[in-house]
């Protein structure tokens, strides 16, 4: 009979109340940017809304992995740009007070703005440590 009262009890619980999150329109590639217009709003309960970002928070992101159409995007899943990807090509800059060397290198990791990366110059074949400044451009500070 108490068991038979618990699992009423239980059945009978309180009901969680739905909270309107963002949620992707439309599937997002991994390695894509994500746009405002690729969200819209649904009412989801909040177990499933917790650590969901806002619309603006995930605006101008790039995707991490793969995102299906009707998933709440959480800070897991997006990264800031990438400006400068593995293996492509970059303008280095090695500056040192006013002087500015410029030099064509590849690039050896991807790296957002602000972020450190390593490269390798062409013309000299050294591996050298710098900060990405731009699409495509790394900065090497010289003392």
């Amino acid at each position: 009979m108490s068991m038979l009262l618990a699992l009423s009890l239980l059945a009978s619980g309180p009901v969680a109340e739905e909270v309107q999150v963002a949620v992707l329109q439309q599937p997002v590639a991994r390695g894509a940017r994500i746009e405002a217009s690729d969200f819209t709003t649904e009412a989801r309960t909040p177990a499933v809304a917790r650590g969901a970002l806002p619309i603006e928070r995930a605006a101008g992101m790039e995707a991490t992995r793969n995102l299906p159409a009707g998933s709440v995007v959480r800070q897991s899943d997006v990264m800031r740009p990438q400006l400068v990807h593995r293996g492509e090509p970059v303008t280095v800059r090695i500056v040192s007070g006013t002087l500015v060397i410029t030099a064509s290198g590849r690039a050896l990791g991807g790296a957002a703005e602000g972020d450190a990366v390593r490269v390798v110059v062409n013309a000299t074949n050294r591996t050298l440590d710098g900060v990405v400044e731009g699409s495509g451009t790394v900065r090497i500070s010289a003392p």
